[in-house]
Protein backbone atom coordinates (compact mmCIF):
# COMPACT_ATOMS: atom_id res chain seq x y z
CA UNK A 1 0.00 0.00 0.00
CA UNK A 2 1.28 3.38 -1.02
CA UNK A 3 0.74 6.26 1.13
CA UNK A 4 1.58 10.16 0.62
CA UNK A 5 0.93 13.18 3.20
CA UNK A 6 2.04 16.71 2.72
CA UNK A 7 5.16 17.69 5.09
CA UNK A 8 5.65 21.10 5.89
CA UNK A 9 9.02 22.43 7.24
CA UNK A 10 11.41 20.48 5.52
CA UNK A 11 14.25 23.30 4.37
CA UNK A 12 17.43 20.84 3.67
CA UNK A 13 18.84 17.44 2.81
CA UNK A 14 19.66 17.07 6.07
CA UNK A 15 15.59 17.19 7.23
CA UNK A 16 15.08 14.58 4.34
CA UNK A 17 17.30 12.10 6.05
CA UNK A 18 15.89 13.03 9.29
CA UNK A 19 12.41 12.43 7.47
CA UNK A 20 12.87 9.72 6.01
CA UNK A 21 15.31 7.48 9.03
CA UNK A 22 12.03 8.67 11.53
CA UNK A 23 9.40 7.36 9.33
CA UNK A 24 11.73 4.11 8.52
CA UNK A 25 11.23 3.36 12.35
CA UNK A 26 7.40 2.64 12.42
CA UNK A 27 6.27 -1.12 11.69
CA UNK A 28 5.92 -2.15 8.30
CA UNK A 29 7.07 0.96 6.70
CA UNK A 30 9.21 0.67 3.82
CA UNK A 31 10.87 2.65 0.71
CA UNK A 32 10.41 6.03 2.44
CA UNK A 33 10.75 8.94 0.10
CA UNK A 34 10.58 12.33 1.70
CA UNK A 35 10.44 15.35 -1.26
CA UNK A 36 11.95 18.80 0.06
CA UNK A 37 10.51 20.76 -2.72
CA UNK A 38 6.84 19.45 -3.31
CA UNK A 39 6.81 19.21 0.85
CA UNK A 40 5.49 16.09 0.72
CA UNK A 41 6.51 12.05 2.38
CA UNK A 42 5.93 8.82 0.47
CA UNK A 43 6.30 5.26 1.27
CA UNK A 44 5.32 2.02 1.31
CA UNK A 45 3.03 0.53 4.17
CA UNK A 46 1.46 -2.99 5.37
CA UNK A 47 -1.35 -1.46 6.48
CA UNK A 48 -2.83 2.46 6.49
CA UNK A 49 -0.80 4.41 8.76
CA UNK A 50 -2.74 7.32 10.22
CA UNK A 51 -1.40 11.02 10.81
CA UNK A 52 -1.93 10.61 14.41
CA UNK A 53 1.08 7.67 14.49
CA UNK A 54 3.32 10.02 12.43
CA UNK A 55 2.61 13.37 14.40
CA UNK A 56 3.72 10.87 17.45
CA UNK A 57 7.47 10.21 15.80
CA UNK A 58 7.88 13.21 13.76
CA UNK A 59 9.78 16.55 15.13
CA UNK A 60 7.64 19.17 16.59
CA UNK A 61 8.94 21.45 13.79
CA UNK A 62 7.52 19.75 10.96
CA UNK A 63 3.67 19.90 9.83
CA UNK A 64 1.98 16.77 8.13
CA UNK A 65 -1.42 16.98 6.80
CA UNK A 66 -3.54 14.46 4.63
CA UNK A 67 -2.95 13.36 0.98
CA UNK A 68 -3.05 9.70 1.12
CA UNK A 69 -2.83 7.42 -1.80
CA UNK A 70 -3.32 3.89 -1.61
CA UNK A 71 -4.79 1.35 -3.64
CA UNK A 72 -4.47 3.59 -6.46
CA UNK A 73 -6.89 6.22 -4.63
CA UNK A 74 -5.99 9.46 -3.42
CA UNK A 75 -7.90 10.77 -0.78
CA UNK A 76 -7.77 13.81 0.42
CA UNK A 77 -8.11 15.89 3.78
CA UNK A 78 -9.84 18.84 3.75
CA UNK A 79 -9.28 19.76 7.42
CA UNK A 80 -5.38 20.22 6.69
CA UNK A 81 -2.99 22.28 5.88
CA UNK A 82 -6.48 25.34 5.38
CA UNK A 83 -4.39 28.12 5.91
CA UNK A 84 -4.40 31.27 3.46
CA UNK A 85 -1.11 32.97 1.79
CA UNK A 86 -2.03 35.86 3.80
CA UNK A 87 -2.01 33.75 6.74
CA UNK A 88 0.93 32.20 6.19
CA UNK A 89 2.40 35.41 5.58
CA UNK A 90 1.39 37.69 8.74
CA UNK A 91 4.31 37.50 10.59
CA UNK A 92 6.20 39.22 7.93
CA UNK A 93 3.26 41.67 7.08
CA UNK A 94 3.82 42.57 10.86
CA UNK A 95 7.52 42.78 11.39
CA UNK A 96 7.20 45.43 7.61
CA UNK A 97 4.90 47.32 9.72
CA UNK A 98 6.40 47.77 13.01
CA UNK A 99 9.89 48.53 11.12
CA UNK A 100 7.57 51.17 8.88
CA UNK A 101 6.21 52.73 12.17
CA UNK A 102 9.54 53.11 13.83
CA UNK A 103 11.44 54.19 10.68
CA UNK A 104 8.70 56.82 10.38
CA UNK A 105 8.70 57.71 14.31
CA UNK A 106 12.89 58.24 13.85
CA UNK A 107 12.60 60.74 10.67
CA UNK A 108 9.23 62.63 11.49
CA UNK A 109 10.63 65.81 13.54
CA UNK A 110 11.24 67.62 10.90
CA UNK A 111 10.33 64.99 7.98
CA UNK A 112 13.50 63.98 6.12
CA UNK A 113 12.66 60.80 3.53
CA UNK A 114 16.61 60.31 3.15
CA UNK A 115 16.47 59.56 7.11
CA UNK A 116 13.71 57.71 6.68
CA UNK A 117 15.02 55.31 3.82
CA UNK A 118 18.12 54.99 6.17
CA UNK A 119 16.66 54.29 9.04
CA UNK A 120 14.32 51.69 7.54
CA UNK A 121 16.91 49.75 5.63
CA UNK A 122 19.29 49.59 8.87
CA UNK A 123 15.97 47.97 10.86
CA UNK A 124 15.13 46.18 7.97
CA UNK A 125 18.78 44.03 8.46
CA UNK A 126 18.96 44.30 12.23
CA UNK A 127 16.01 42.74 12.60
CA UNK A 128 15.98 40.15 9.64
CA UNK A 129 18.86 39.14 11.33
CA UNK A 130 18.42 38.77 14.37
CA UNK A 131 16.01 35.79 13.05
CA UNK A 132 18.74 34.49 11.22
CA UNK A 133 20.68 33.75 14.24
CA UNK A 134 18.38 32.51 16.44
CA UNK A 135 19.04 29.08 14.33
CA UNK A 136 21.75 29.73 11.78
CA UNK A 137 22.22 26.49 10.91
CA UNK A 138 18.90 25.86 9.96
CA UNK A 139 19.40 29.03 8.00
CA UNK A 140 22.25 28.52 5.94
CA UNK A 141 20.66 24.86 4.57
CA UNK A 142 17.41 26.91 3.84
CA UNK A 143 19.17 30.01 2.16
CA UNK A 144 21.09 27.27 0.42
CA UNK A 145 18.10 25.87 -1.63
CA UNK A 146 17.66 28.58 -3.94
CA UNK A 147 20.53 31.58 -3.19
CA UNK A 148 22.95 31.27 -6.49
CA UNK A 149 26.02 32.54 -3.81
CA UNK A 150 25.03 29.74 -1.19
CA UNK A 151 24.23 27.00 -3.57
CA UNK A 152 28.32 27.35 -4.48
CA UNK A 153 29.51 29.09 -1.17
CA UNK A 154 28.98 26.14 1.25
CA UNK A 155 29.88 29.49 4.29
CA UNK A 156 28.32 32.05 2.42
CA UNK A 157 25.22 31.16 4.49
CA UNK A 158 26.93 31.20 7.94
CA UNK A 159 28.49 34.25 6.85
CA UNK A 160 25.38 36.15 5.18
CA UNK A 161 23.43 37.09 8.98
CA UNK A 162 26.77 38.70 9.96
CA UNK A 163 26.69 40.61 6.41
CA UNK A 164 23.16 41.67 6.89
CA UNK A 165 24.21 42.81 10.69
CA UNK A 166 27.28 44.96 9.26
CA UNK A 167 24.99 46.58 6.93
CA UNK A 168 22.13 47.39 8.96
CA UNK A 169 24.45 49.47 11.49
CA UNK A 170 26.16 50.93 8.96
CA UNK A 171 22.97 52.70 7.72
CA UNK A 172 21.76 53.51 11.46
CA UNK A 173 24.89 55.25 12.25
CA UNK A 174 25.50 56.41 8.58
CA UNK A 175 28.56 55.27 8.09
CA UNK A 176 29.81 54.34 4.54
CA UNK A 177 26.87 55.03 3.27
CA UNK A 178 27.24 54.64 -0.12
CA UNK A 179 29.32 51.31 0.29
CA UNK A 180 26.33 49.90 2.23
CA UNK A 181 23.81 50.88 -0.84
CA UNK A 182 26.07 49.52 -3.28
CA UNK A 183 26.77 46.40 -1.06
CA UNK A 184 22.52 46.03 -0.32
CA UNK A 185 22.45 46.29 -4.21
CA UNK A 186 24.62 43.39 -4.80
CA UNK A 187 23.51 41.14 -1.92
CA UNK A 188 20.43 41.25 -2.24
CA UNK A 189 20.46 41.35 -6.10
CA UNK A 190 21.69 37.84 -6.13
CA UNK A 191 19.37 36.16 -3.41
CA UNK A 192 16.24 38.18 -6.07
CA UNK A 193 17.85 36.17 -8.98
CA UNK A 194 17.72 32.96 -6.77
CA UNK A 195 14.02 33.87 -5.55
CA UNK A 196 12.97 34.78 -9.03
CA UNK A 197 14.21 31.47 -10.58
CA UNK A 198 12.28 29.34 -7.23
CA UNK A 199 8.63 30.86 -8.46
CA UNK A 200 9.10 30.19 -12.35
CA UNK A 201 10.13 26.69 -11.07
CA UNK A 202 6.92 26.69 -9.01
CA UNK A 203 8.99 25.03 -6.55
CA UNK A 204 7.84 25.00 -2.82
CA UNK A 205 10.44 25.55 -0.85
CA UNK A 206 10.85 27.80 2.50
CA UNK A 207 11.63 31.86 2.99
CA UNK A 208 14.89 31.74 4.73
CA UNK A 209 14.36 35.53 4.96
CA UNK A 210 13.77 35.09 8.71
CA UNK A 211 15.41 31.98 9.19
CA UNK A 212 13.70 28.82 10.35
CA UNK A 213 11.37 30.54 13.02
CA UNK A 214 9.03 31.25 11.01
CA UNK A 215 7.72 28.70 8.42
CA UNK A 216 7.32 31.37 5.54
CA UNK A 217 6.38 29.95 2.26
CA UNK A 218 8.80 30.81 -0.87
CA UNK A 219 5.80 33.28 -2.44
CA UNK A 220 5.94 36.89 -4.49
CA UNK A 221 6.15 38.71 -0.82
CA UNK A 222 9.76 37.24 -0.66
CA UNK A 223 10.31 39.03 -4.32
CA UNK A 224 8.45 42.18 -3.12
CA UNK A 225 10.88 42.80 0.05
CA UNK A 226 14.10 42.55 -1.35
CA UNK A 227 12.73 44.69 -4.46
CA UNK A 228 11.58 47.38 -2.07
CA UNK A 229 15.18 47.30 -0.37
CA UNK A 230 17.01 47.53 -4.00
CA UNK A 231 14.90 50.20 -5.16
CA UNK A 232 15.84 52.31 -1.82
CA UNK A 233 19.09 51.92 -2.13
CA UNK A 234 19.28 52.67 -5.87
CA UNK A 235 16.81 55.82 -5.00
CA UNK A 236 19.60 57.14 -2.25
CA UNK A 237 22.20 56.56 -4.92
CA UNK A 238 21.21 58.45 -7.56
CA UNK A 239 18.96 61.22 -5.79
CA UNK A 240 21.89 61.66 -2.44
CA UNK A 241 24.89 61.07 -3.94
Amino acid sequence: MKQSFNLQGMTCTGCKASVEETIATLQQISNVDADVANAKVTFQSDKKVTIEELRKVLPKKFTISAQQEHLGVRVDNLGENTTTVFQQLYPLFLIFFFITTASILLSITPWNASDFMLNFMGLFYIVFSFFKFLDIRGFAQSFSMYDPLGKRLKGYGFVYPFIELALGLLFLYRFEIELALFATIGVLGITTIGVIKALLSKQRIQCACLGTVLNLPMTKATFIENSIMIVMAIVMLVVVF
